[in-house]
């Protein structure tokens, strides 16, 4: 893609009310990202978009955008930072079946972000040592899977999370708030740069982005989006590690989390997850590995199919997935037949109760 594409593209991303899903509906009423910026009937298209009015429009409109994002590309090219498109075959796709996740993510480092799998790990900012002691023993334990740590680079249960990852040498990556010319806090710099070397740093904001409140909810759902389940390790009644939950419950992802002792506040959000069941119980890494499962099993002679079942075209469709691939987890589904999860998932349950396929822990398929 030439640079006008790209800077529209960031342009895009930059512009001021207009968050992701409307980013979404006005590239699919007005044809494309570039006509956006170039059609000079613009107007005439944005006065059709659900959602957008006259002050939008004139945010939309304004002339300045597009030298601002002509100066972020700059600055992207010039610190090695990648930036992944939502509609770009490299875009992250377990975010790209979530409806409001960001437009556009600039990254730095060598993160994998469609690694084969993954573990967001969120909690309190104010740990006890038992909840950094289990937080370090479970990345420890996880080390056989494989599986990239996903976090938010905070105090406490975050970046002992990121440090248990590096020390055991797990991919790391931290979703941050801010833009990525800047750190917060800097006192976890040095992690963030040894970070970059076996994961990295990702954010939807540009550049030059200031410090705002809104920005740390906003980032949890890149946490939640990114992982295949999010496990709290200590929470208050109430924060961030809760929203992130609550986000990857509307995602439809795995969510466990360590329970602790009814009088500990910093427990309190934790137990009310599992009380709601809002949140699977755990104790150990092996919960995590068995509700994902992760767990290594012999090959088996592959299964014939059962004869004499009449499929539609989708279940058909479905089943030749299946078939090609093993063991496949819905969001992959849902990609690769560009259908909706909630038509997949019936589609699977009818084709589950005719015996042709079967449904595996963590959401994954297999023909039965």
């Amino acid at each position: 893609m030439d640079d006008t594409g790209l800077i529209h593209r960031i342009a895009l991303s930059m512009l001021k009310g207009i968050g992701p899903v409307n980013a979404r509906n006005l590239v699919a009423y007005c044809g494309g990202v570039d006509e956006l910026f170039t059609d000079k009937h613009i107007r005439r298209k944005l006065d059709k978009v659900p959602g957008i009015g006259e002050k939008l429009i004139g945010y939309i409109t304004d002339k300045s955008i597009v030298p601002k994002a002509a100066k972020e590309l700059e600055y992207a090219r010039k610190h090695d930072v990648r930036i992944q498109f939502y509609l770009d075959d490299d875009f992250p796709k377990r975010l790209r079946n979530c409806e409001d996740a960001p437009i556009l993510l600039f990254t730095k480092g060598n993160a994998d972000l469609d690694a084969p799998r993954t573990v967001s790990i969120v909690g309190t900012r104010q740990p006890t040592e038992h909840g950094k002691r289990t937080c370090e023993q479970l990345v420890e334990a996880l080390v056989p899977t494989g599986a990239s740590i996903i976090s938010g680079l905070a105090y406490g249960i975050d970046i002992t999370a990121h440090r248990a990852a590096l020390k055991h040498k797990l991919p790391t990556v931290a979703s941050v708030a801010h833009g990525l010319d800047k750190l917060y806090p800097g006192e976890h710099a040095a992690t963030a740069r040894q970070m970059l070397e076996n994961g990295g740093l990702v954010s939807e904001l540009p550049s030059g982005s200031p410090f705002a409140p809104g920005n740390f909810p906003a980032r949890n759902r890149i946490i939640a989006g990114l992982g295949d389940c999010t496990i709290v390790i200590e929470s208050g009644p109430t924060g961030g590690s809760l929203i992130t939950a609550d986000i990857a419950n509307s995602y439809d992802r795995d969510v466990l989390a360590f329970p602790g002792r009814v009088s500990d506040t910093r427990s309190e959000g934790c137990n009310a997850l599992i009380k709601q069941n809002k949140a699977a119980l755990i104790t150990s890494a092996d919960d995590v590995i068995k509700a994902m499962g992760w767990e290594e099993r012999k090959k088996k002679a592959p299964k014939q199919s059962a004869l004499f079942v009449d499929l539609s075209p989708d279940e058909q469709q479905l089943m030749e997935l299946l078939k090609a691939k093993g063991k496949v987890e819905m969001d992959e589904l849902c990609l690769h037949t560009r259908m909706a999860q909630g038509k997949v998932a019936a589609l699977l349950l009818n084709m589950e109760f005719n015996g042709v396929v079967k449904s595996l822990p963590g959401k994954v398929y297999a023909l039965a």
